[in-house]
């Protein structure tokens, strides 16, 4: 599976891990109601993410499967935080969307 977007694809999966964290973290201190769904979904996606980087490091069986899937749920990431104008919400919508990119790299055409 290792192939020249593996290196891209892990960074990318772990930058966007710290950003979803970072970010949910913000959001609880901020505004814990009305960031409720966002924040589900950076935690759900800095654990999905750092799942992912481990499989393609070990070129586990189901990789590109756990690919698919995180790049699902760095897009809802994204469109969750990009509706909010706080900093941390921007910088994590932008690491899930190049997250999301970088893992479909690794899907292949």
């Amino acid at each position: 599976m290792r192939d020249s977007n593996f290196g891209l694809c892990v960074q990318a999966c772990y930058e966007c891990a710290v950003a979803c964290d970072a970010c949910a973290a913000m959001c609880l201190r901020e505004d814990a109601a009305g960031m409720q769904r966002a924040i589900g979904l950076c935690t759900d996606c800095a654990a999905v993410c750092r799942l992912c980087a481990a499989m393609l490091a070990r070129d586990g069986e189901f990789a590109k499967g756990l690919c698919a899937l995180c790049a699902q749920l760095c897009d809802a990431c994204a469109r969750a935080c990009s509706a909010s104008p706080a900093q941390h919400c921007q910088i994590c919508a932008g690491a899930c969307l190049g997250c999301a990119l970088a893992c479909r790299d690794m899907l292949g055409p």
